[in-house]
């Protein structure tokens, strides 16, 4: 059995973060995965007591586990999940269809159990934690200005690598943020370009002049930054939220100590996208929990190479879709582990 690979040092790690140019120079120095336990899962695959390749899916993901983890056998035994709220100066725009105040609303209802993900964490055994960043203090409004300042950003992405660094065998993410699909669509267009309309989609559930009013303020806000923009690092600080940074650290950090990561939707990946166009395969480590509903998320899918694990036509976010995919994660794990290979069963392979 192979094991888990020693952790990197929280400490060194966030204490070097101290600009956008020490994420750049670590996100080209990703440490990729376990050859050793990945080699070792490969290996073990092709003798268990099945048809080649019979569990389609379920087998690739075991040799991911396994070589993300660092260890062989892969296990799904402490899996967590992280969600990051955040407020967003362009909610005064009228681009959604709850006021502000509900973000700090829905933080309660996370903290007292009564949210969708309290329930999907609680049945599939993963442990919650909310991380609220700064609720009182929305971000600017990205048509004026850009959301963040280097410091806030700095902030937000430190908090998020701070929980990717924590102990896990399997890291679920998620947001909360009133606004937050608009700053995602102006991400999604300034990374992948196309239209306003391309990515802007009902999000709370806005329709009609509302949802051209959302895809106005998405076209305005790219139309200001792009250009001024260095790279994909600064359009997230430029056009993106607290919580939609720190989820792109959580991303980074989990990368750094080997965390296996699942995705939630439109929001969380356009985040992690952010270190995919900086760093080709950062996001070899994540997989994506389901296809929301959102219209721009498979749109973003494709263009990243992504295929989701579950399309249940969910589009609540607060990682309800990351959550609801542990179990597939959990069964190719165990199947891997403690399938009988044929010389154990003592079933002929030819």
């Amino acid at each position: 059995m192979t094991t888990l690979t020693a952790p990197v040092s929280s400490a060194d790690v966030l204490s070097g973060l101290t600009s956008l140019d020490a994420i750049r120079a670590l996100l080209r120095a990703l440490p990729g995965p376990d050859l050793t336990a990945q080699a070792a899962a490969t290996a073990r695959e092709p003798t268990l007591t099945k048809p080649p390749g019979a569990l389609g899916r379920l087998e690739t993901l075991a040799l991911w586990l396994a070589g993300w983890q660092g260890q062989h056998p892969p296990q799904v035994e402490t899996p967590r999940c992280v969600v990051f709220a955040g407020n967003h100066g362009v909610a005064a725009l009228g681009v959604s269809a709850f006021p502000a105040a509900v973000t700090l609303q829905m933080v309660l209802n996370f903290e007292r159990g009564g949210a969708a993900v309290n329930q999907l964490c609680r049945a599939n055994g993963v442990a919650l934690e909310v991380v609220a960043l700064d609720l009182d203090t929305p971000t600017a409004d990205f048509t004026q200005a850009p959301a963040m300042t280097d410091a806030e950003f700095l902030a937000a992405f430190r908090a998020g690598v701070e929980q990717g660094l924590r102990p896990a065998d399997l890291l679920c993410l998620g947001e909360m943020g009133i606004a937050n699909t608009t700053a995602a669509a102006a991400l999604a267009l300034a990374l992948f370009g196309g239209t306003a309309e391309d990515w802007t989609g009902p999000g709370t559930g806005v329709h009609g002049a509302a949802l051209s009013r959302k895809a106005e303020v998405v076209a305005a806000g790219v139309a200001r930054h792009l250009p001024e923009a260095t790279d994909a690092l600064d359009l997230l600080r430029r056009l993106g939220g607290r919580e939609l940074a720190a989820m792109a650290g959580a991303v980074f950090g989990a990368r750094l100590n080997r965390v296996p990561v699942v995705l939630d939707g439109f929001i969380c990946t356009a985040s992690a996208a952010v270190l995919q166009a900086i760093a080709p395969g950062a996001l070899d480590h994540c997989v994506v929990g389901h296809a929301s509903q959102e219209p721009g998320h498979r749109r973003m899918l494709d263009r990243l190479g992504q295929k989701a694990l579950l399309d249940l036509d969910l589009r609540l976010g607060e990682a309800s879709g990351a959550v609801t995919a542990v179990p597939i994660l959990r069964a190719a794990a165990a199947c891997h582990a403690g399938m009988a290979t044929f010389a154990e069963a003592g079933v002929s392979d030819t």
